[in-house]
C-alpha cells in the first residue's frame, strides 16, 4: 500500500494531498506552522480548497503536520515546494534543496521521491539526488529512486483543477515511471503524459511557461506601437484573430510564480553552457517593463489636467497577480505603486481578494470598500480584471475623482478609460 507524504501545503500541494487522500492514506508537510494550524482548523487562506474539502481531507485521515518525522512511515514523497528566483532573476533552490535534505534523513529502501516543482533540466538528478544519498546513504536507482511529474495548477480556476489536468509523468527507470504514472493515473482524470526521461519531463514545463511568456512580450510590444499610432490595440487583436491560426492573447501585467519566473530557470542552464538566449531574455525585459509603462501614463495623464503630483491621492484598483484569486506573488502590480509612490504620491489600493493579514500586504495602504462618491482621487489605476470590477461605471469612476476623471485601464474592462493598454 502506498502511503503518501506531500511537502508543501501552498496552491499546489494541498490540491494534490487532497486528491490523494480520497484514495491513500497521505500526510501533509508544511514548514510554516501557522499554514498547517490554519490547514487542520479547517480553512485554506488561498482558496483552492473549500472548508468542507479541507475538513474532508482530514475525516479521509490525512495529517497535516509541521514534523518530517510524521512522515517517516511514508514510502512515497512529493515535493511541491516553491522555485523562486532572487533579486538578480537567479535560480533560488534553496526550498527544494531544504525538502531535500529533510526528506534524505528518513528515506528508507525502495522508496520513491517525486519532484513536482518547477526547474530546468537536469536539477532532479544532478542537484537533488547528491543530496538524498549523501543523507540517507542509500544509493540512487538501487536503494531508492526518483520521479518528476510537474505542476500545472492554475491559481483560481475552479473548472481546471488537479485532477482535471492532463499530467506529465516520470520516473528514474522504467519500471519507476511505470509506478509513477500508475499512481497518478489513479487520481487524474484528464489522464496522463508519460515522458521518455525525467530530463525530458523537466524541460517540457519550464518551456510551456516560457512559451507563454515570449507570445505575451509580443503583444505588449505591439500595444506599444499601436499606443504610438493611437490604434486600439485589442480591437487589432480582435480582427487579426479572425484567421484560424492567430493565437489570441491580450497585453497586459505578467508576474505569479510561473510565467515570470520559470523563464529565468531556463536562461540559467543555457547561459551555464554558453548559449545567450536573447529571445527569452528580451520578452522578459519586455513584460518586466510595463508597470513603468503604466505609471508613466499615469503621471503624464495628471500633468496634462494640471495636476498636482506631490501628495496627489492615487487609487489602484486589484493588486493580485491576476484576477479573481488571492494570490500575490510576484505581482507586478506592486511595482506600479513603487513607481508611484516616487512621485510621491499617496496610493491607496482596493481588493476584496486580498486577506489583509497576509504580511506581503503589510506596506499597502488598504481601503475596505470602494470609495464611491468620494471625489477623492486624482487618477484611479485599473490593474486586475476582477469580475466586480467589470460592472463599474462611468459615472462610478466620475464619482470618486477629484476634478477630471482620469482612469488608466490596464486589463480592458472599463468603458470610457483615460488611456488602456
Amino acid at each position: 500500500m502506498n502511503k503518501i507524504a506531500v511537502i508543501g501545503l501552498g496552491y499546489v500541494g494541498l490540491p494534490l494531498a487532497h486528491a490523494f487522500s480520497e484514495k491513500y492514506e497521505v500526510v501533509g508537510l508544511d514548514i510554516n506552522k501557522a499554514r498547517v494550524d490554519e490547514l487542520n482548523s479547517g480553512f485554506d487562506r488561498t482558496l483552492e480548497l473549500t472548508s468542507e474539502q479541507v475538513k474532508e481531507s482530514i475525516a479521509n485521515g490525512m495529517k497535516f503536520t509541521a514534523n518530517i518525522e510524521d512522515a517517516k512511515d511514508c514510502n512515497i514523497y512529493i515535493v511541491t515546494v516553491p522555485t523562486p528566483i532572487d533579486e538578480t532573476n537567479e535560480p533560488d533552490l534553496t526550498p527544494i534543496i531544504k525538502s531535500t535534505e529533510s526528506i534524505g534523513k528518513i528515506l528508507k529502501k525502495d522508496d520513491i521521491v517525486i519532484y513536482e516543482s518547477t526547474v530546468y533540466p537536469g536539477v532532479t538528478e544532478e542537484v537533488c539526488v547528491p543530496i538524498l544519498e549523501k543523507q540517507s546513504g542509500l544509493k540512487f536507482n538501487e536503494d531508492f529512486f526518483c520521479g518528476y511529474s510537474p505542476e500545472r495548477i492554475n491559481p483560481g480556476d475552479k473548472e481546471h483543477t488537479v485532477t482535471k489536468i492532463l499530467k506529465i509523468t516520470s520516473g528514474s527507470t522504467p519500471e519507476i515511471a511505470t509506478k509513477v504514472d500508475n499512481l497518478y493515473k489513479s487520481i487524474i482524470t484528464a489522464g496522463t503524459h508519460l515522458a521518455p526521461t525525467i530530463k525530458v519531463a523537466e524541460a517540457a514545463k519550464v518551456i510551456e511557461n516560457t512559451q507563454r511568456d515570449v507570445n505575451i512580450a509580443l503583444i505588449n510590444e505591439l500595444a506599444q506601437i499601436f499606443d504610438l499610432m493611437d490604434i486600439n490595440t485589442k480591437d487589432v487583436i480582435e480582427a487579426a484573430g479572425t484567421k484560424w491560426n492567430f493565437i489570441k492573447l491580450l497585453p497586459g501585467l505578467v508576474g505569479g510564480h510561473c510565467i515570470g519566473v520559470d523563464p529565468y530557470y531556463l536562461t540559467h542552464k543555457a547561459q551555464s553552457l554558453g548559449y545567450m538566449p536573447n529571445l527569452i531574455l528580451g520578452a522578459r525585459q519586455i513584460n518586466n517593463s510595463m508597470s513603468k509603462l503604466i505609471s508613466d501614463k499615469t503621471i503624464k495623464a495628471m500633468v496634462r489636467e494640471d495636476k498636482k503630483l506631490k501628495g496627489a491621492n492615487i487609487l489602484v484598483m486589484g493588486a493580485t497577480f491576476k484576477e479573481d484569486c488571492p494570490d500575490m506573488r510576484n505581482s507586478k502590480v506592486l511595482d506600479i505603486i513603487k513607481e508611484l509612490e516616487e512621485f510621491e504620491c499617496h496610493v491607496e489600493v482596493y481588493d476584496y481578494w486580498i486577506d489583509k493579514s497576509d504580511l506581503s500586504t503589510k506596506d499597502l495602504n488598504f481601503v475596505t470598500e470602494l470609495p464611491l462618491n468620494s471625489n477623492r482621487y486624482d487618477a484611479i489605476v485599473v490593474a486586475v480584471g476582477h469580475e466586480k470590477f467589470k460592472e463599474i461605471t462611468t459615472e462610478e469612476y466620475t464619482s470618486m475623482s477629484n476634478g477630471t476623471p482620469i482612469v488608466i485601464d490596464v486589463k480592458g474592462i472599463v468603458e470610457k478609460p483615460t488611456w488602456r493598454l
